[in-house]
Order: C-alpha cells, then sequence, then structure tokens
C-alpha cells in the first residue's frame, strides 16, 4: 500500500507545564495514494491546527509527519520552503488570490515560483482551466469574479503544479449552496480521474460526504471515522449525522 501521508503519534501543545493546552493530542493516521479524506470537528477540537502542522505551518510538539516516505518534521529552512512549494497544494476558505492578477496569472504564478519553463506555463494553465471549467474566466480579475469561480481559480492554483497532497481548509465556507455543489464535484473528479489526493477540513456535513473517508476530532484525539466504501453520499451523509449527534454539544458548531 502507498501513503502520501502519515502522522505518527502527532501532537501539538501550547503553553507550560502548569497551563497547558493539548490542541492535538497523540493523533496517528495514514492517507493512502488517491484518496479523499474529511476531518471534522466541533470549532476548538484541533482540526485545523492539525491542518496546520501537516502543512508545515506551525512545528508539531512530538511526532512524526511522513510525505511520501519523507519526515517533514526534520525539514528546515529553505528546504522546508521548497518541500511546502513542489508537495503541497493550498484551497483557502477566503481564496487568496492576488487581486492585481488576473485568474491566468494567479494560476500561472505558482508555476513560474517553482521554476516550470515559460513555454511550458501556458499549456499547463489552459489544461487545468479546462478541467474545472473556468477558461472563459483566465482574463478576469478577482472582483470580476464569483466566489464559485474564485474558488476553482484557487483550486486551480492548487493543482496545477501536481502537488503530492492537496490541503484544503473550509473550501466551500464562502460559498453558497449551487457553488459549493460544483467546487465539490470538481474535487471529487480531481480525486477520481487524476488521483489528487485530498485532505480537507470542514465543518459541513454535505461538504464531508463527497470524501472516501470521514475522520472526527474532539479535544485533540480522534472520535470516530467513517469510511465511504460502497455507500451512495446521501448514506455516507446520514452516517455523518449519526457520528456528530454522538460527539454531542450543539449541532450548529459542525454543519
Amino acid at each position: 500500500m502507498e501513503y502520501t501521508l502519515e502522522l505518527q503519534q502527532i501532537s501539538k501543545y501550547y503553553g507550560h507545564k502548569n497551563n497547558l493546552t493539548k490542541a492535538v493530542d497523540n493523533i496517528s493516521f495514514k492517507v493512502k495514494k488517491g484518496e479523499f479524506v474529511a476531518i471534522m470537528g466541533a470549532s476548538g477540537s484541533g482540526k485545523t491546527t492539525l491542518l496546520n502542522c501537516i502543512s508545515t505551518i506551525e512545528k508539531v510538539t512530538n511526532g512524526h509527519i511522513l510525505v511520501n516516505g519523507r519526515d517533514i518534521t526534520k525539514i528546515k529552512g529553505n528546504n522546508l520552503n521548497k518541500f511546502r512549494r513542489k508537495e503541497l497544494g493550498f484551497i483557502f476558505q477566503d481564496f487568496n488570490l492576488l487581486d492585481t492578477l488576473t485568474a491566468y496569472e494567479n494560476i500561472a504564478i505558482s508555476l513560474t515560483i517553482n521554476g516550470v519553463s515559460s513555454s511550458k506555463v501556458d499549456d499547463k494553465v489552459k489544461a487545468v482551466a479546462k478541467e474545472l471549467e473556468i477558461e472563459n474566466e483566465l482574463v478576469k480579475y478577482p472582483y470580476q469574479l464569483s466566489g464559485g469561480q474564485k474558488q476553482r481559480v484557487a483550486a486551480a492554483r492548487a493543482i496545477v503544479t501536481k502537488p503530492s497532497l492537496i490541503l484544503a481548509d473550509e473550501p466551500t465556507g464562502a460559498l453558497d449552496s449551487k457553488s459549493a455543489r460544483m467546487l465539490l464535484e470538481k474535487l471529487e473528479n480531481l480525486n477520481d480521474e487524476l488521483k489528487a489526493t485530498i485532505l480537507m477540513v470542514t465543518h459541513d456535513s454535505f461538504t464531508a460526504s463527497y470524501a472516501d473517508r470521514v475522520i472526527f476530532i474532539k479535544d485533540g484525539t480522534i472520535f470516530n471515522e467513517i469510511v465511504r466504501g460502497k455507500k451512495t453520499r446521501k448514506e455516507l451523509f446520514d452516517n455523518i449525522i449519526d457520528v456528530i449527534t454522538l460527539l454531542g454539544g450543539d449541532l450548529n458548531d459542525v454543519i
């Protein structure tokens, strides 16, 4: 079995001995190459901290994170920046597009930073734009795009370099239901057809139902896990709601 991501007893603590907060507490799991995994949990559960550790934004307190067998907790300095550029793709809730660049330029910048020759940039940008159905939006600036179009541009930027792992942080959080569904269908297609490995943090049960597997985090630890297998998306959605009920608390925190 080939794994893109392996978490080995990951912990992330804040504070000192007498006032210690365990944001992530001894979490271990693996993500197979080409798998689409969603992480769910209430606010303060540790899911965003976990994603930040995987994305190298934060350093773990204990444990190891392996991407394609390489322990990224041991990478430092410029090597870490290089790793992040080449191996990770990011999709954020607030898009993070550069307002002064067109959609085409926002996508192309990922390739340029990674040293792709100018002769290849155009073909790669147009190919990913076709995949995400934003070919007609490439000449537009972010202010001329809808929220759904902006997020598809952001998704194109994330995948155009063909990273080992795509990290999506609440990718549908700022979208209306129609735009959210369209983006999720595109991510599902990228996962099915291009075998993109996706790890997505979300509060939303509908969004999580597009994944192959859903991991639930509570108080910094893994509470439960659902594997889609042969379930329909509706069946997976119902299973997610069942687990959320077991999690307790205010459902508005996790749906």
